[in-house]
């Protein structure tokens, strides 16, 4: 599990592309390093990715086709941020809310709008999860934990406002319009609007 206050944004600084597998090395700084062992969790934009190698500052990760294919890691390249994160360890904080690292899928931004001190960003959902998306609720962007300013389910777009701290320390300052993000829906909202759904269906069911 992860608190979605991401450390940092940090440089992609190795990718080996095999069949079916990309093999991804970041250069971390020396708190992030400090303690960490192979097999480690450790979220990358969000992603729960293991830690299969350590090389110094040099801490690599191999993504599968799944990984690839369900989220932006597959479009990384050499140089790129990424935001990262290391699982909570018991008792951390909880400055966000609980992501576990498991994405639900990809939204692209759409709109930008960045008055002075100031960043409003608008972003396409995939309509399967519109419905666990609800103004002042909690989300998951490359795997920053932040609140929803609006959300219009006709649409299915969402925005969020960004401090101009989140800018600095996160890779969501690097977004152009059309690019994409991983998502994560809050897992509480979910599990409550799932067993809602599923309740509803029952006493319909029943009733019929």
């Amino acid at each position: 599990m992860y608190t979605g206050i991401v450390h940092g944004a940090y440089t992609l600084c190795g990718l080996q592309q095999k069949p079916g597998l990309s093999q991804l090395t970041m250069s971390l700084n020396d708190e992030l390093v400090s303690g960490l062992a192979i097999g480690a969790s450790v979220g990358l934009n969000g992603v729960c990715m293991t830690v299969t190698a350590i090389d110094g500052h040099k801490v690599h990760f191999d993504a599968m086709q799944e990984t690839l294919s369900l989220t932006t890691l597959g479009n990384l390249a050499v140089g790129d941020r990424v935001n990262v994160e290391r699982s909570a360890s018991q008792g951390a904080e909880i400055g966000g809310h609980l992501i576990s690292g498991h994405v639900d899928g990809m939204a692209e931004l759409v709109a930008l709008e960045q008055p002075e001190n100031n960043c409003t960003m608008t972003f396409q959902l995939p309509p399967a999860l519109t419905k666990y998306v609800f103004k002042k609720g909690f989300i998951g962007l490359h795997g920053c934990s932040l609140t929803v300013a609006d959300m219009d389910k006709a649409s299915a777009r969402f925005s969020v406002c960004l401090i101009p701290e989140t800018l600095r320390v996160t890779n969501l300052s690097d977004l152009s319009v059309g690019d994409c993000v991983n998502i994560e829906v809050d897992r509480q909202t979910q599990v409550i609007v799932d067993t809602v759904e599923r309740v509803l269906a029952e006493r319909f069911a029943n009733e019929s």
